[in-house]
C-alpha cells in the first residue's frame, strides 16, 4: 500500500490558493512524516522496473515513497515520478532522461551529473539540492531549487518561464533564491520572470536568453556572458555586473534598476 502524503498537504501543493501563495510550501507538509522520510521499493526492485520498462510502457513510480534510496548511475530514462516522494535521494549520474519529474518531492536530493535532458520538473521542490554538473537541456522547469548547488549545471534551450496559463495556482516559475550558479550554462535559455534573487551566476553563460522581467536582486554576474540576453523588465537592483561579456545598451538598456547595480 502506498504510503501517501497527508491529503491537506498533497492538495495545497497541487493547488496553492491565493491565501498560501506567499507562505513557504515546507511549512505546510510534515517532513518527519513517514511518507517524506521513507521508502517503498529498495534499489533492486527499482531497478527491476526500470529493466521491465520500455518506451511504450515506462517505469512508473508516480505518488510513491522512494525518499533515501541510493539509485546512483541507474537509467531511468521516461520514468514517471510525478508527485513522488524522492527527499534526500541519491540519483548522481543517473540517466533520467524526458523522466517527469512534476509535483514530486526532491529536498536535498544528490543528482550530480545526472542527465535531465527533456526532463519535466513542474512544480518540483528541489530546495537545497546538490545538482553540480546536471544536464537540463531542453527541460520543462518551473521548480523550486532555493539554495541549492548548480555549478556547472547545463540548461541550454530550457524553458524555465513562468507558467502564464496557471495564474489561479500562483506564479509558477523557475526558483533559484540564493542558489550557486556558477559556470552555469542558460544559453538560449528562456527565463522569462524567473526568480535569481541572490543567486551566484559567476561567469555563467547567458548568451541569447530571455530574462525578461526576471528577478536578479542582489545576484553576482561578476564575469558572465550575456551577449544578445534579453534583460528587458529584469530588475538588477543590488546585482553585480562586473567584467561581463557582451553588455551594451540593446540588453542592460531596458533593464529596470541598473542605476542601483555596481557595474564596476
Amino acid at each position: 500500500m502506498k504510503s501517501a502524503v497527508p491529503a491537506c498537504a498533497l492538495a495545497v501543493f497541487l493547488g496553492v490558493t491565493p491565501a498560501a501563495r506567499g507562505q513557504d510550501m515546507l511549512s505546510l507538509v510534515d517532513l518527519s512524516s513517514p511518507a517524506m522520510t521513507q521508502a517503498e521499493f529498495s534499489r533492486d526492485q527499482v531497478l527491476a522496473k526500470a529493466r521491465a520498462a520500455n518506451a511504450q510502457t515506462p517505469a512508473d513510480f508516480a505518488d510513491t515513497g522512494l525518499n533515501g534510496l541510493n539509485l546512483s548511475g541507474l537509467d531511468l530514462s521516461g520514468a514517471n515520478f510525478r508527485a513522488a516522494r524522492l527527499n534526500n535521494i541519491n540519483l548522481a549520474g543517473a540517466k533520467l532522461k524526458g523522466a517527469i519529474l512534476d509535483q514530486a518531492w526532491m529536498l536535498r536530493a544528490d543528482m550530480t551529473d545526472a542527465d535531465l535532458t527533456g526532463a519535466g520538473l513542474f512544480q518540483t521542490q528541489l530546495q537545497r539540492a546538490k545538482l553540480d554538473g546536471a544536464d537540463f537541456s531542453g527541460a520543462r522547469i518551473a521548480a523550486d531549487m532555493t539554495g541549492s548547488s548548480l555549478k556547472g549545471a547545463k540548461f541550454a534551450g530550457s524553458n524555465l518561464a513562468a507558467d502564464m496559463k496557471n495564474q489561479s495556482m500562483g506564479l509558477m516559475r523557475a526558483v533559484f533564491t540564493s542558489a550557486d550558479l556558477q559556470g552555469a550554462d542558460f544559453s538560449g535559455a528562456d527565463l522569462g520572470r524567473a526568480n535569481l534573487e541572490f543567486t551566484s551566476l559567476k561567469g555563467a553563460n547567458l548568451s541569447g536568453a530571455n530574462l525578461m522581467s526576471a528577478q536578479l536582486a542582489g545576484a553576482d554576474l561578476t564575469g558572465a556572458n550575456i551577449t544578445d540576453a534579453n534583460f528587458a523588465g529584469a530588475d538588477l537592483d543590488g546585482a553585480k555586473i562586473v567584467d561581463v561579456i557582451g553588455a551594451d545598451t540593446a540588453n542592460l538598456g531596458r533593464a529596470k534598476n541598473l542605476s542601483r547595480a555596481t557595474r564596476k
